[in-house]
């Protein structure tokens, strides 16, 4: 319920429409249950699939683009090239990044870093981190009273 909380706080902030947000954390962390909470509360219908072995999946909403990646499986550099990423990453829209540490080098730097972390107590850790001034205005939106320091939401299991 948590992580639905977060996601639908985060869809409120005008500045999502273009950011790049890395999802980060272990297998199993909630990565993809956090993607599919955004993808949700910012008005996707239909299914929401996982995009490990497409790579990518798009959203097309009336007033935004939005790329889900998983870079888990993403091993070939020519293969950036061939799909288009750096013209989707050069667009306008939103792009959620999970794993991108495979695709370092080639994914420019992200607006927002989510790093979930699982606690031995089942509940979730959530850190975020601004690179950005994109980055720094979802950071104040969400959390106006600590604009400056890593943001950090400790939440139970989704």
């Amino acid at each position: 319920m948590a992580t639905q909380l977060f996601a639908a706080a985060l869809a409120k902030q005008p500045a999502l429409h273009n950011a790049f947000i890395e999802l980060r954390g272990d297998l199993g962390v909630g990565k993809t249950t956090f993607a599919r909470h955004l993808l949700r509360a910012i008005g996707v219908l239909g299914r929401i699939k996982s995009p490990t072995y497409a790579v990518v999946e798009p959203y097309e909403l009336p007033d935004l683009n939005v790329w889900h990646f998983d870079f888990y499986r993403f091993s070939e550099p020519r293969e950036w090239e061939d799909a288009g990423f750096r013209d989707i990453f050069a667009s306008p829209g939103l792009k959620l990044a999970e794993w991108p540490e495979k695709a370092a080098g080639f994914i420019p730097r992200a607006d927002l870093i989510i790093q979930l972390e699982a606690l031995s107590d089942e509940s979730r850790q959530v850190s975020l981190s601004a690179q950005t001034t994109v980055g720094l205005a979802l950071l104040q939106a969400l959390n106006p009273d600590r604009s400056n320091a890593p943001n950090q939401q400790r939440e139970g299991h989704p």
